[in-house]
């Protein structure tokens, strides 16, 4: 099954990390906080204006973005679950770049 948002919504996929902790001592799922990244599967038509024109969305399918702990609406489909946000919920779009390239924010 397929589906597709309305308008400024997206649907991500929450990327899980495990998690470890420094001395290698891998921790479990239960114990984690529910990752806050993940990666578009779907997006809407775009954000619908007050002139009855729509802005299409800044945000493509396959980017990884940041989104807030408790932001959007958790959906199952097809027993897999999946994240339903409007696109001002999101909160970046990760890029990767060469290690030499990051800087630090001031």
């Amino acid at each position: 099954m397929e589906i597709r948002p309305l308008y400024d919504r997206i649907i991500v996929k929450r990327i899980d990390q495990q998690r470890q902790t420094a001395a290698g001592i891998v921790i479990p799922d239960s114990v984690n906080e529910k990752p806050e990244q993940g990666e578009v599967i779907a997006v809407g038509n775009g954000r619908l204006l007050q002139d009855g024109s729509i802005r299409p969305l800044q945000v493509q399918p396959g980017e990884r973005v940041l989104f807030g702990k408790y932001t959007g609406q958790t959906v199952k489909v097809d027993g897999e679950e999946l994240l339903v946000l409007r696109e001002e919920e999101v909160l970046g779009i990760l890029e990767d770049k060469p290690a030499g390239q990051l800087r630090k924010a001031a």
